[in-house]
């Protein structure tokens, strides 16, 4: 399949650029893959395609402060550094800008969220081929419980704003995070609140979490005309034992419902490696979920609205039509009923179920 088959027109007043007044007011698109038929829903009205014995699946990653601002020690340069994934305390791989002045052994002061000058310090250590830093901290015992207080939320690069606002905190951020690591939401999940799940939990359902740790590359483009053709970025994850449980030991008439792509990505990661199951541990994905793709453990799938031409809207595509390529018809389809509809877009914006 060709990239630009996964291509769609957006009007820029459909990208939502703040979050709607409560997090589960959001509209929401319900795609029947059997039928392709179409339903206009609100969120909360979910809990009607919930079922008894159902095991809800969600992404407890939790977004970290991790755009940090600085200066040059020596020169007074301004630097701003997007934190990507920890090596160990006080050591990090981040992208650096601009990422020429920040050569090895540059060293780094650390402003807070207000621009003063803080205690922290940073030293470039390395480059790697991408052209990411290797960040040492010093002054704090742990950069990571300071960044509340140094960082700001990293919002996606299609919220034109100069910088995140303060509801940004909580909103961008899904009320069952616990995890620290994500630089990007898993944004499914924003649309829940603790009285929808303990609704969900009333009706019969098994609620349990994964954790993926979201990295930048979820917003990389897709840039090679042939979609086989990408590398997909690589993404912590971690399956407890009793999300395994839950999953393994569900009936067959029970679905399993994965809230994000993450949160499916996951999954599929782990059932690909063993036999179908769902096994507890640790690792790291590069799954690369496109049409045809022959799902082993989800059956249902609640989403955002995706990018054109991105690596979510082709996993979406996929799962509109398991092991076929006729999903992207079905999902862009959908997506053009959407835009007609006047549904908010991207990680702010609506939700879609495909069951």
């Amino acid at each position: 399949m060709r990239t630009a088959d996964f291509d769609f027109a957006l009007p820029s007043a459909l990208i939502a650029q703040t979050p709607a007044p409560a997090r589960d007011q959001a509209r929401l698109l319900v795609l029947e893959r059997a039928t392709g038929r179409l339903a206009h829903r609100h969120f909360v009205d979910l809990l009607e395609y919930f079922r008894p014995g159902d095991v809800l699946v969600l992404n407890d990653s939790r977004v970290i402060a991790a755009r940090l601002r600085g200066r040059n020690l020596r020169t007074g340069g301004k630097f701003e550094a997007l934190l990507l994934e920890e090596n160990a305390a006080n050591d990090w791989w981040a992208m650096l800008r601009p990422g020429k002045r920040g050569r090895p052994g540059t060293k780094i002061e650390i402003l807070d969220k207000d621009g003063m000058l803080s205690s922290i310090q940073a030293d470039v250590l390395e480059v790697n081929e991408e052209g990411h830093r290797r960040l040492r901290f010093s002054g704090t015992e742990n950069i990571l419980t300071a960044l509340d207080a140094l960082g700001e939320v990293p919002l996606p690069p299609y919220i034109h704003r100069s910088s995140s606002q303060p509801e940004d905190r909580e909103r961008y951020q899904t009320v069952f995070a616990r995890s620290d690591g994500s630089v990007a939401a898993p944004t499914a999940g924003l649309h829940f609140t603790p009285e929808f799940l303990e609704k969900i939990r009333g009706r019969g359902v098994q609620v349990c979490f994964v954790t993926l740790h979201v990295g930048p590359g979820t917003f990389a483009p897709v840039k090679v005309t042939s979609v086989a053709g990408h590398v997909m970025h690589e993404e912590r994850y971690e399956v407890g034992a009793e999300t395994t449980r839950l999953i393994n030991d569900a009936g067959p008439e029970s679905n399993i419902i994965a809230v994000g792509t993450t949160t499916l990505r996951v999954l599929e990661s782990v059932a690909r490696d063993n036999g179908g199951r769902i096994v507890a541990g640790a690792g790291r994905t590069r799954i690369f979920i496109y049409p045809p793709f022959p799902f082993k453990i989800v059956d249902a799938l609640v989403t955002n609205f995706h990018l054109p031409c991105s690596t979510l809207l082709m996993l979406a595509s996929a799962f509109a039509a398991p092991g076929e390529t006729r999903g992207r018809e079905l999902l862009l389809g959908a997506y053009q009923e959407a835009i007609a509809q006047n549904y908010r877009f991207f990680s702010y914006g609506d939700a879609m179920l495909i069951l």
